[in-house]
C-alpha cells in the first residue's frame, strides 16, 4: 500500500510533541487527553488529534493518550529508534557549541568527527573528539558510516564541501552556512538560517509594540 504523504507542517510539529511528552514522562505522567496537551502546548486539541490521525491516532476514546507509548511511537516516526553518526565541518564557535551539546546522543545522534581547514584548530579536543584536517574528511566519511554532516562553515566553501560529502555517501546535511545547497534527489538538507529566525523575532516584537501602543 502506498504510504500517505504527510505535510511538512505536521512533521515540523512532531519534535515539539516529542519534547513535551518526554517532559511529561520524566515527571511520571502516565496519560493525557488532547485537551490537556493542548493547554500545555498552546496548540488546539483539534489540531493535535488531526496530526496524530495522520499516523493512526494513538488515543483511546475516554482514556486519552498513554504518554510513554505515544512518546515512543513519535520517536519511531522521527527515526529516533535508530542511531545516526554525524560529523561537523567547521570548528569555530558554532561548530564547537554543537559538538559540546550532549543531548544529541540522547536522541541517537552520535558525534563522530570534526573537521576544519585552519591548522591552528586541528588537534584540539571537542568533547573527546579531535579536530581533523579537511584532507581527511572524505575518507573518514566513507570508513565510519557517517549519515549526517553538519556545515558550520562560510558559504564560499559550503557548496564545494557539500559536493564532496554527497560523492562519499552522506545521506543528509544540516546546513548552517548562508547558502542554499543544490544536491541530488534523495539527499536530505535542513537549512538553518539563524539571522532569519532573529528577523522573524524582530518582526513579532514590532507588531506587538504597534498593536499595544
Amino acid at each position: 500500500m502506498e504510504e500517505k504523504e504527510i505535510s511538512q507542517a505536521v512533521i515540523g510539529r512532531l519534535p515539539r510533541y516529542f519534547r513535551y511528552l518526554g517532559e511529561l514522562k520524566d515527571v511520571g505522567v502516565e496519560r493525557i487527553s488532547s485537551q490537556e496537551l493542548s493547554e500545555l502546548m498552546k496548540v488546539t486539541a483539534s489540531q493535535i488529534r488531526q496530526d496524530f490521525n495522520n499516523f493512526g491516532g494513538f488515543g483511546q476514546q475516554g482514556y486519552g493518550y498513554n504518554v510513554e507509548y505515544l512518546y515512543k511511537e513519535i520517536g519511531k516516526i522521527l527515526g529516533l529508534d535508530q542511531t545516526h553518526n554525524f560529523v561537523i565541518i567547521g570548528a569555530g564557535n558554532l561548530g564547537r557549541a554543537l559538538g559540546n551539546y550532549m543531548n544529541f546522543e540522547r536522541r541517537g545522534f552520535i558525534f563522530r568527527g570534526m573537521f576544519d581547514q585552519n591548522p591552528a584548530l586541528v588537534g584540539q579536543d571537542v568533547r573527546g573528539v579531535k579536530v581533523r584536517p579537511m584532507e581527511e574528511l572524505e575518507q573518514f566519511v566513507r570508513e565510519n558510516d557517517i549519515d549526517i554532516a553538519v556545515l558550520t562553515i562560510p558559504k564560499t566553501s559550503a557548496v564545494e564541501v557539500a559536493d564532496k560529502l554527497v560523492h562519499n555517501g552522506i545521506k543528509a546535511i544540516w546546513n548552517f552556512a548562508h547558502v542554499d545547497l543544490n544536491v541530488p534527489e534523495g539527499i536530505q538538507v535542513e537549512n538553518v538560517h539563524l539571522s532569519d529566525s532573529l528577523m522573524k523575532l524582530s518582526y513579532n516584537i514590532n507588531r506587538y509594540m504597534k498593536e499595544n501602543s
